[in-house]
């Protein structure tokens, strides 16, 4: 059973206004005196945010049970210095984000300028297990198709600077500001995989290997395939199961690649055009189908991916979760379209911000 584990990213924010606080070095002292040495929690790039990482689960319950832990506690740790967390992939309220004080940020900010500025965007990145980094590249090349629907699922940030953006997930906009994000050509081999890798850094163009953003990746820590496309979720249980759907695309490429089957190969154009397209959309409207690349409604290419993962999710014993997981989406709507009905019903951003507080934890 491969093994799962989730990064999420989470806003600090003020608990009365909503708007975001520059507290993170405060809330990770605090993890630190009341959790020393569980590294649970990590400084980003901004002050206004902070990361946990789960330990590595094989089972999605015990997942979805540690997400929802690690939100509390980062709650928990926060409110203590007088601020709270909210899982929204951008903040809806106007900010000016502050680079943390470290010599790597000082450097993307003055080698990127207003695109590190402006990076002030939560995201959720899945790592699930490989054999090898033979396996881990095989499973690479058969990943990228299918990697959009998990960016329409989890979609959650359309709110830009106090304005609706137009899209369900512009966090994904914004990520494409780095010269190294988004989707890649087939890399077929370990060696072609690690020298391209190598060949970006000798540019100077990023700092190193940790800035090599592919929407999947190799982990330079970890033996795991690093899934990068996901805003942060509403809800805790919608990050189980982009965790669940994300180990059962892995374990259908392998198994793919075992069984000698080539890779779909649309190009990246294509694949830019449906990242595209499920950032805009998300659920309500219309995404390209993966193994098509045409135009269908999102329910249908949802239950799409469904039928690619069937005989994974079954072998996981996660079919009912990952069914009952989309279905509840399509019908009750994901972060993007929750946060837009909260605005309708409000008329305050600062309220919609507040109210997504109290759906980190739910």
């Amino acid at each position: 059973m491969r093994t799962v584990g989730v990064e999420e990213e989470l806003l600090l924010v003020d608990p009365e206004t909503g708007e975001p606080r520059a507290m993170s070095a405060a809330v990770l002292a605090r993890a630190e005196r009341e959790d020393a040495g569980q590294d649970v929690f990590e400084k980003e790039l901004h002050e206004q945010m902070v990361e946990f990482a789960t330990h590595p689960q094989s089972s999605m319950e015990s997942l979805h049970a540690e997400i929802a832990r690690c939100r509390k506690e980062a709650a928990g740790h926060a409110e203590e210095i007088g601020c709270t967390v909210a899982a929204l992939a951008t903040s809806p309220l106007p900010v000016s984000p502050a680079v943390g004080m470290n010599e790597r940020y000082r450097w993307m900010e003055q080698q990127y300028g207003i695109a590190t500025r402006e990076q002030l965007v939560m995201g959720c990145h899945v790592h699930v297990s490989v054999e090898s980094d033979e396996e881990g590249v095989a499973v690479l090349d058969r990943l990228r198709p299918w990697l959009a629907v998990l960016t329409a699922l989890s979609a959650n940030s359309p709110f830009w600077q106090g304005k609706d953006s137009g899209y369900s997930s512009y966090r994904s906009r914004v990520w494409q500001r780095w010269p190294s994000a988004g989707p890649t050509e087939l890399f077929e081999s370990p060696e072609r995989y690690h020298r391209r890798v190598a060949e970006m850094v000798a540019t100077g163009t990023i700092l190193d290997e940790g800035m090599i953003y592919f929407d999947a990746r190799l982990s330079e820590r970890y033996p795991t395939v690093e899934v990068r496309v996901s805003d942060v979720a509403l809800h805790a249980e919608t990050a189980g199961l982009v965790a669940t759907l994300t180990r059962a695309l892995v374990e259908t490429a392998a198994r793919e690649w075992r069984e000698g089957r080539e890779p779909v190969d649309p190009g990246v154009s294509l694949l830019r055009l449906s990242a595209w397209q499920a950032a805009r959309s998300g659920l309500t409207g219309e995404l390209l189908h993966p193994e098509t690349m045409r135009r269908m409604p999102a329910e249908a290419v949802v239950r799409a991916l469904l039928d690619h993962v069937a005989d994974a999710l079954a072998d996981h014993g996660d079919v009912d979760r990952a069914h009952e997981g989309c279905e509840r989406l399509l019908r009750d709507g994901n972060g993007a379209m929750i946060q837009r009905a909260l605005l309708e019903r409000t008329e305050s951003l600062r309220d919609v911000v507040t109210e997504c507080v109290r759906h980190t934890q739910a």
